[in-house]
């Protein structure tokens, strides 16, 4: 395979696909009370709601060094003419700079980095997509457009239950938090121009669920899809909802997937997404 697909830990594909499809994945670190994880290495996500429930310091999240990107780029180069390097949101995170940084340090291969402009498995809908064309053959310039293309029908969108977590962090405003608390709402929020903003204001968590899966339909209704349901550690919720969803659109590709330590810590215990692309022909 001349191009090596690399992306971070943000994705959290499971580890049969990153075996399978040889996906060189790069860990983001999360650090609670003074001590740091590699999440996904040191830390898996049940282990860490359980540590991070109640009223305690917001966990500190970091994005991976430059120098790691570098360290994997050489060795990867031996083997590979192309690395494409897929990263979550510019906007909220400065992995996608330090892999275009690392790659420009990284001589007698060609590194392109790719900004998903979201996170978690949606992210890993691109990353599933590109090492799929790697193994079959496909050129670093198919690649990318595949990619570029996929971002014309990708949506992501979720809800938390305490938008405290958004707003302590850093990755929404304080006074769309003070809001939000205020009335009690669920808001629905999706990425737009690379971060996390409103979509809709919606009362209830039920409210809320109808109608992104309505929005899901809408879709389905006009070209093949694969969808994601992630949760932050509400994996039964996450089951019921798929059932709901493969009984109501038979021909959506569903998988369940979650919001691992570094996203967790932003978006609280509790949350809910959905999001879906067009499936490959």
């Amino acid at each position: 395979m001349n191009t090596a697909i690399v992306t971070d830990s943000t994705a959290y594909l499971p580890s049969n696909i990153v075996k399978e499809l040889d996906i060189n994945v790069i860990p983001l670190t999360v650090t609670i009370d003074g001590q740091a994880y590699e999440e996904e290495v040191d830390l898996k996500s049940a282990e860490f709601y359980d540590k991070v429930r109640g009223d305690g310091p917001l966990p500190k999240t970091s994005q991976p060094p430059v120098g790691k990107f570098a360290q994997l780029f050489d060795s990867l180069k031996k083997d590979h003419e192309t690395i494409i390097s897929i990263h979550l949101s510019s906007g909220i995170s400065g992995t996608f700079a330090g892999a275009v940084q690392a790659g420009e340090m990284t001589e007698g291969v060609d590194v392109r980095a790719f900004d998903s402009e979201l996170s978690c498995y949606l992210q890993g809908f691109y990353v599933i997509r590109a090492a799929k064309m790697a193994k079959e053959g496909a050129t670093p310039d198919e690649i990318m457009a595949e990619l570029n293309e996929m971002k014309k029908t990708m949506r992501a969108y979720f809800m938390v239950d305490d938008l405290a977590h958004l707003q302590r962090g850093g990755r929404l405003s304080g006074a769309q938090a003070l809001i939000g608390g205020l009335l009690q709402v669920k808001p629905i929020l999706h990425f737009h121009d690379k971060v996390i903003v409103p979509f809709e204001k919606i009362r209830t968590r039920k409210k809320a669920m109808k109608r992104i899966a309505d929005m899901l339909a809408e879709d389905a209704g006009k070209m093949p899809l694969e969808a994601a349901i992630i949760h932050a550690n509400r994996p039964e919720e996450a089951e019921a909802w798929k059932e709901e969803l493969s009984e109501l659109l038979p021909d959506v590709e569903f998988t369940i997937s979650h919001f691992g330590p570094v996203i967790g810590t932003h978006l609280g215990e509790g949350s809910m997404g959905l999001g879906w692309v067009k499936r490959k022909a």
